[in-house]
């Protein structure tokens, strides 16, 4: 019942939010947030740390880019087909990685999707380096304009919630269990009849069309695809918000996407309005030392929160109640 009123709470100030802070940088939030939670169903809870979710990613957003602007689909089918071709390529990469486990899983997620990422430079389709410009968001069933930011916000907010009660019901469900009892101990998975290697493909190919999703929603926010989207660096990315807001939980990976894209958005804000204050032109380079930040978060966490700043909230609080009871 605790949890329900404390989603009840978090989802009535996100419907309030866009009044108080910049809508475009809200709704990014909730795009790598989701992009965070559809990572952390694979990694957090079936054990499989793939380096190649930036594929997904980037590759939903080219296609979503090229339907909307090229095609001229409307917008719901635009966001569709960039979800079933990130789904597409989840399939194909999960067959062909998902035999593989440990660090050879991740180095072939990995080098598959850079095999992408190289189609997706070479293509025409893309716009190479430059990428796919003047993406038009369009209107929602032909009524609503989207090229309003506020009616956008609100999309996108009903897409991150829908996406996040999929996971959450997938983690609760019998298909949810068998996954984690595959991360917990796979041979004792096997030996009572389950298909392990059907289930993990199933998570790999839904975590895919989930980071698919996020993808495509990226690109109807910023009207824009490029390569950043689709480089390994992106897999790191979400690799790192899910370890510092907390492996394997629900909620860990929304709040580590929140610290880590709210670093990346006011660091240089901060830098420049140090120079100002200090006349140190120094503290300019801040801005573009975030990889550095983000790295030295990252070890504190590892060193300090190993199980992630919601881990071990949970952990806390666990211990606390146990030590009231005893």
């Amino acid at each position: 019942m605790n949890k329900k009123i404390g989603y009840g709470i978090a989802f009535a100030l996100l419907l309030a939010a866009p009044f108080v802070v910049y809508p475009v940088f809200l709704m990014k939030l909730l795009c790598f947030a989701l992009f965070a939670c559809a990572f952390n169903l694979l990694i957090g809870f079936t054990g499989l740390l793939s380096f190649g979710h930036a594929a997904f990613f980037g590759g939903a957003g080219y296609i979503t880019g090229w339907a909307l602007r090229d095609a001229g689909l409307p917008t719901e089918l635009g966001i569709l087909l960039g979800v079933g071709a990130a789904a597409l390529i989840g399939l194909l990469m999960g067959m062909l990685a998902i035999r593989r486990q440990g660090i050879y899983f991740t180095m072939i997620t990995l080098a598959l999707a850079q095999m992408l990422y190289f189609v997706f430079l070479q293509a025409k389709f893309t716009g190479g380096e430059d990428g796919l410009q003047g993406i038009p968001r369009g209107k929602l069933l032909g009524m609503i304009d989207l090229s309003v930011d506020l009616n956008l916000y609100y999309l996108v907010l009903a897409i991150a919630v829908g996406g996040f009660v999929i996971i959450m019901r997938t983690v609760q469900s019998p298909f949810g269990q068998v996954l984690k009892a595959v991360k917990e101990n796979e041979p004792r998975a096997i030996s009572l009849g389950y298909d392990v290697d059907k289930y993990k493909l199933l998570a790999f190919v839904l975590s895919a069309a989930l980071a698919g999703l996020a993808g495509a929603t990226k690109t109807l926010i910023f009207s824009s695809e490029t390569l950043t989207d689709a480089h390994w660096s992106m897999s790191g990315l979400v690799v790192l918000m899910t370890l510092v807001g907390g492996l394997g939980t629900l909620v860990g990976p929304i709040v580590g996407a929140v610290i880590i894209i709210a670093l990346e958005n006011k660091l240089g804000e901060l830098g420049n309005l140090l120079a100002d204050v200090t006349t140190v032109e120094w503290f300019r380079s801040i801005g573009d030392s975030v990889t550095i930040v983000t790295g030295l978060i990252f070890i504190v966490c590892v060193l300090a929160f190993r199980r992630g700043i919601v881990g071990e909230l949970i952990a806390f609080v666990g211990r606390t109640a146990k030590t009231k009871t005893s």
